[in-house]
């Protein structure tokens, strides 16, 4: 954060004037919706990769991707769930940087689509989510700060490490 003759907050200055929201607060509300539809969608989906009910997950790896990864088709979507559930957990507990990261994850899932030359409507509709995602590490920022950092031997090393500081 900035001050307003150009130089930068301290973070524990920051966190001590951050704005506080609550339940009622619109800003807060509408990061609460992005937060929890980027936590459950991509966990949900991940996890489909391993049991296919909601479709075969195979069919919308390109070719060209394909024969980047090693490994099946099916392998490499197994591989998608995993990273589709972390990113979940990571908007979980760190929304200002999984907010970033499933923008990008998003942004490959839209470059395999166009590589297909099919389902442009679910790259569409995957640029839409980018841009929410985008929202999402925005208003996190604004409501859910993040922890100030610590110094590298900071209060946690010296509890570990007896003597430093």
């Amino acid at each position: 954060m900035t001050t307003h003759t150009g130089q930068t907050m301290p973070a524990a200055e920051r966190a001590a004037t951050a704005p506080t929201f609550g339940l009622h607060d619109r800003v807060y509300q509408a990061f609460l919706l992005l937060r929890t539809a980027f936590v459950l969608a991509p966990v949900a989906f991940g996890l489909d990769k391993f049991f296919n009910v909601l479709t075969d997950w195979t069919r919308y790896l390109a070719p060209q991707i394909n024969d980047l990864v090693p490994g099946s088709a099916h392998q490499a979507m197994l591989a998608v769930g995993v990273v589709e559930i972390a990113a979940g957990v990571l908007v979980a507990a760190r929304p200002h940087l999984g907010g970033y990261v499933v923008a990008a994850w998003l942004a490959g899932i839209i470059v395999n689509l166009l590589l297909l030359n099919d389902h442009y409507d679910v790259a569409l509709r995957d640029f839409g989510l980018l841009v929410a995602a985008l929202a999402l590490a925005r208003l996190a920022g604004v409501v859910h700060p993040a922890a100030p950092h610590r110094a590298h031997n900071g209060p946690v090393l010296s509890r570990i490490l007896p003597g430093r500081s």
